[in-house]
């Protein structure tokens, strides 16, 4: 092989080639469970059978069946990616290395967002040069969504998308070495619903010794649904397709009608006696437990994990600002949402108010789906994982305000990811309906977060204090010289 050749990996199920570039090697769609089709949509994930020869690593991997994202005048795709590419391999991982040699490097493995029904590997925002080139090797993950990643059936093993994480995991403990990684050495981080995935593992027995570390990305600590509530959505897709709500029946319906069916499950009402809707209607799935991750961390690996968590300071903006919703939402919109997310609303309601005695109506209504989304369930998991670890936590604020859309989208839910992979001066995430806006943004922020997540990787310590559940104060990530 002349130095230019592609280079070629031998992993445990076959030979895989990728391609070199300046910041190292990229290999891609490397298949780390069986095809999910027919009745294996609803079985736990298979072992891939493996390939003879040499497998084709240059090219992206199939899509889980997913809908469009719209959120209006903002243009999403960066992290949307391109939707549903049709393939019946996509339970895949690509890989991002500086060099597939004996280097055992410290290994990142990302999990994407997406509210449990979109998103994938071919995310824009998810490149992983900036970690190559820094020592890292990052594998990013693709698992099942909807109906086969997440809704509770009968015959069918719940949580089948958090399964899949879990293989994922395991393909990367018999396999990351030979792309120059460490297993020992492993950094599970997930944004939005990954990060919810990720705060699940910490709870998880299966999960002990699969990593070492955890990042937590603006996801939640309390995002699981009950049982109770599952069975509703259960029902109205059961309904919806006109079948038994059993693994069995849906096996036998095509990924094209389980899409078609999602605008019949949005806007359920999930708030029981005993819980309210902890994704406030804006998805009909997520996990389902009957415990909240952040209250059973004592089950799972957590107390020899470390940790990294926190979540932006207006996360609630891109739910309102991109269809104009943050100006025209009135009092009676922002005492709607907080019923569906608090079991008692008006408290709740006025200590935001006290929080913000400037606030309008929309920013409020963005204060209470933040706080209900993102804020009260990674402060739970925050608290309940420095109690028990020692010292092994380490939280933060992400506060840089967007200038998109006027300058309204502002420290909004993601904004964050540019920063952390280290491309926040890429031009397609700029521009007024671009996710980082028309202005270039400030000197340093980027290479700050991102060193701070590749510190982390590699030695626990992100390059500040341990979080004190006792005085809870989290570092402050934003421009210092702005103001923000």
């Amino acid at each position: 092989m002349t130095q230019h050749a592609d280079p070629i990996v031998e992993t445990p199920a076959g030979a895989v080639r990728g391609t070199r570039d300046e910041s190292g090697e990229f290999y891609r769609a490397i298949p780390y469970a069986a095809a999910p089709t027919g009745a294996l949509r609803f079985t736990p994930p298979a072992p891939h059978p493996g390939w003879s020869g040499v497998r084709d690593g240059t090219q992206p991997s199939p899509t889980a069946p997913q809908p469009v994202r719209d959120f209006g005048r903002l243009d999403m795709t960066p992290y949307f990616g391109p939707g549903w590419v049709r393939g019946e391999e996509y339970l895949t991982v690509d890989v991002r290395t500086p060099a597939a040699d004996s280097g055992r490097r410290p290994v990142m493995v990302f999990v994407h967002g997406g509210g449990f029904v979109t998103g994938s590997t071919r995310a824009a925002l998810y490149d992983g040069s900036a970690f190559a080139r820094d020592g890292i090797v990052l594998v990013t993950v693709n698992y099942r969504l909807g109906v086969p990643g997440f809704l509770d059936l009968e015959g069918a093993p719940a949580n089948r998308g958090l399964l899949d994480v879990f293989a994922a995991l395991g393909w990367v403990r018999a396999a990351i070495a030979a792309f120059g990684g460490d297993p020992d050495n492993v950094t599970v981080f997930g944004q939005s619903a990954g990060g919810t995935l990720v705060g699940a593992l910490l709870a998880t027995p299966e999960a002990k010794g699969l990593f070492r570390r955890a990042i937590v990305q603006s996801g939640s600590g309390t995002g699981a649904f009950t049982p109770e509530q599952a069975q509703r959505v259960t029902a109205a897709a059961a309904a919806a397709l006109g079948v038994e709500p059993t693994a069995e029946a849906f096996a036998a319906i095509p990924d094209e009608r389980f899409l078609e069916i999602l605008p019949a499950l949005a806007g359920l009402d999930l708030r029981t006696g005993a819980a309210t809707d902890p994704l406030a209607g804006l998805s009909p799935f997520s996990l389902v437990l009957p415990v909240q991750p952040a209250d059973g961390l004592a089950d799972g690996p957590a107390r020899d994990v470390d940790l990294l968590i926190g979540a932006n300071t207006e996360e609630g903006h891109l739910y309102l600002v991109p269809r104009g919703d943050l100006e025209s939402s009135t009092m009676a919109d922002v005492l709607a949402t907080a019923a569906t997310v608090y079991a008692d609303p008006e408290p709740k309601i006025a200590a935001h108010r006290a929080a913000r005695s400037t606030a309008t109506p929309g920013e409020l209504r963005s204060a209470v789906l933040g706080d209900a989304l993102f804020g009260a369930g990674t402060a739970r998991l925050a608290q309940a994982h420095a109690r028990i670890s020692g010292g092994r936590t380490h939280v933060y604020s992400f506060g840089y305000r967007s200038t998109a859309l006027g300058g309204r989208l502002g420290a909004t839910h993601t904004v964050e990811l540019p920063f952390v992979f280290d491309i926040a001066d890429q031009p397609w995430l700029h521009g007024d309906t671009g996710l980082l806006g028309p202005d270039p943004v400030p000197d340093g922020l980027a290479a700050r977060v991102h060193t701070a997540w590749v510190a982390f990787a590699g030695t626990g310590d992100p390059g500040w204090a341990a979080y004190d559940p006792e005085h809870p104060v989290a570092e402050i990530l934003s421009p210092v010289d702005a103001g923000q």
